[in-house]
């Protein structure tokens, strides 16, 4: 029988779980995704690529786990509140607390049961489709990689198992504390806001004192460095709380009086709607706008380091090819490249040192890189005069030649002179420069490929192609943890809002069919709900946007441009926006408006 009221009251109210099981498919079918990628030992061990990314997936892991544990105790939070009249009824008939309390758990656990099979189906075959275009990327391609992994499946049914029964026990804990009449009369309770105007003050201030000061610990994060991310977090959120809590019933209001005046179609009613409730609604504002900061925030790190492989590279090494004495066969490939800078530096050694030409070297300076603290890494022509103190000098040299060449030998200029009468084998260093690295990225490969044959292992490659394969190990890593972490984020920030509207849709029935009695037309109805909507998704959604465009700046020490086609995120961002903005108008006139007969 309680299993039957389970289940009927679940069908009842179906587009309201439908929201939420799409949440946590989302959640736990990532959640495994991850999981899979980062426990599947002998995919790991086969690549060390692969290992050296496991990390980044463990992280996104721990990152989804404590956004899904707020999302899912406010989603089941919500879902309570909307059945409080329904349970407040059961009683009054008769009903104990106690059987009432067993169909809430019943319906909790149902749901995560749900949830659970289906996200843990499209878990599977989204490891797989990210397992095989992570092996794409990387080059790779492995014979144990298993999308279907039972060590990732026991962890992900008992995290979400733990995370259901908490949820359940939480409402049940809520219903033991709430009397018969507060259930009955939940719906026709209104928010009373009692507007203490020095406190409204004081507190408007303090939002924009630690938002200031978050900002700040974010742009100079150099300086700030780790702690100034931890200062960052703190200030941010407790300010973003603060100021929805102020300013945005102001705004409100503000605009509510400037309608009031014009007395402009419904514009007015618009308002009032807004105003009605307005402490809880801001609080759920301000926890979306952090929750589109860290979606947003997440997809634009992943794409930044995806995209930031090359300028990182130039930084590294100015030239695409650096080679001693090159071989036929690398020869060979270097004829058939095209160069915009290219020239060859000649060299002896003998058991103490290495010689170059200080006049072929001032005629033909090359590109270095230099970093410092305060303006990063800067790429500019060498052109001090080449001796045995210049350090950039030394240090270009360094990098160009081969340890095996360099040993212990110390780095000698001379004139062209003392090196012309040197009777001592005269040695090639090759420097070149492709108009276009990464249209040139398979003939740098073979380059990379015979040089290795060359020395066969004994000597690292320390190309510029190398450091940025190594950099694109990472950031392919970075770039699926960041685009499915963010895309969780944004569904469960969306979820969330929607949920809160569709709370309150029952109490606002009565509005709309008094709007209607009266001769309002159901357009005018339809586009003040439209308005409505459109205000509640637009606030979150701009402070969430200022807090990414001034939050990627933290990455700066990183990345060589974090803003680097930052355009990707935001449209990424404003059509999933966009979808949840109009299924929350649809879903809200289907409740508050009548169908027409």
């Amino acid at each position: 029988m309680l299993l039957k009221l389970a289940l009927s009251s679940i069908k009842t109210r179906l587009k309201d779980y439908i929201v939420l099981l799409i949440g946590l498919v989302m959640a736990i079918s990532i959640f495994y995704m991850f999981e899979t990628l980062a426990l599947n030992s002998s995919f790991i061990k086969e690549n060390s690529m692969i290992s050296a990314v496991g990390f980044v997936f463990h992280a996104g892991s721990v990152l989804l786990a404590i956004i899904t544990v707020a999302y899912t105790m406010y989603a089941t939070s919500f879902l309570f509140s909307l059945r409080q009249q329904e349970f407040g009824m059961y009683m009054t008939l008769g009903a104990k607390k106690r059987k009432i309390s067993l169909i809430m758990f019943i319906e909790t656990m149902f749901i995560g049961l749900c949830s659970l099979v289906i996200g843990l189906i499209l878990g599977t075959a989204l490891a797989a489709v990210v397992g095989n275009l992570l092996m794409k990327q990387l080059d790779f391609t492995s014979t144990t990689y298993a999308p279907f992994y039972v060590p990732s499946m026991i962890v992900t049914i008992i995290f979400f198992a733990i995370l259901f029964l908490l949820a359940a026990l939480f409402n049940l804990f809520r219903l033991s504390n709430v009397s018969i009449l507060d259930l009955i009369h939940a719906d026709s309770k209104a928010e009373r806001i009692i507007i203490r105007k020095k406190a409204i003050v004081f507190k408007a201030i303090l939002s924009i004192i630690l938002l200031a000061i978050g900002y700040y610990a974010m742009i100079d994060i150099k300086t700030t460095q780790f702690i100034g991310i931890i200062v960052a977090l703190f200030t941010i959120t407790f300010g973003t709380y603060l100021f929805f809590a102020t300013f945005l019933p102001l705004i409100i209001q503000k605009l509510r009086d400037k309608q009031i005046k014009k007395s402009k179609r419904l514009n007015s009613f618009t308002y009032a709607q807004l105003s009605f409730r307005i402490s809880q609604l801001s609080r759920v504002l301000a926890t979306v706008a952090m929750l589109i900061a860290l979606g947003m925030g997440a997809i634009a790190v992943g794409f930044a380091f995806q995209n930031n492989g090359v300028l990182i590279a130039e930084q590294v090494s100015p030239y695409d090819v650096v080679l001693s004495n090159p071989t036929k066969a690398e020869q060979k490939v270097i004829c058939s490249m095209d160069f915009k800078e290219d020239f060859d530096y000649h060299f002896k050694t003998d058991d103490k040192a290495v010689y170059f030409n200080v006049k072929e070297l001032k005629s033909e300076p090359p590109l270095v890189s230099r970093f410092s603290a305060s303006e990063g890494t800067k790429v500019y022509r060498l052109k001090e005069t080449p001796n045995d103190k210049n350090e950039a000098w030394i240090q270009f040299i360094n990098f160009s030649l081969p340890s095996s060449t360099l040993g212990t030998r110390e780095i000698k200029f001379v004139d062209g002179r003392e090196f012309d009468t040197k009777s001592l084998k005269e040695n090639t260093l090759f420097i070149g420069k492709v108009p276009d690295f990464e249209s040139s990225l398979s003939t740098l490969k073979k380059l990379d490929q015979l040089e290795k044959e060359r020395y066969n292992g004994k000597e690292e490659i320390l190309s510029k192609y190398a450091s940025y394969s190594q950099y694109k190990i990472f950031a392919n890593g970075t770039v699926f943890m960041g685009f499915f972490l963010g895309f969780a984020f944004l569904t469960m920030m969306a979820s969330s809002l929607m949920f809160k509207i569709l709370t309150g849709a029952t109490q606002d029935i009565r509005r709309y069919q008094m709007l209607e009695k009266i001769g309002v037309k159901r357009k005018l109805l339809v586009q003040s709900i439209r308005k409505e909507m459109f205000l509640i998704f637009l606030f979150p959604g701009i402070i969430g946007f200022i807090h990414v465009a001034i939050g990627m700046k933290m990455f700066s020490f990183l990345l060589v441009n974090p803003y680097y086609r930052f355009f990707i995120p935001v449209l990424l961002f404003l059509a999933i926006y966009g979808i949840y903005y109009f299924i929350t108008v649809w879903l809200y006139q289907s409740i508050v408006l009548k169908k027409d007969k």
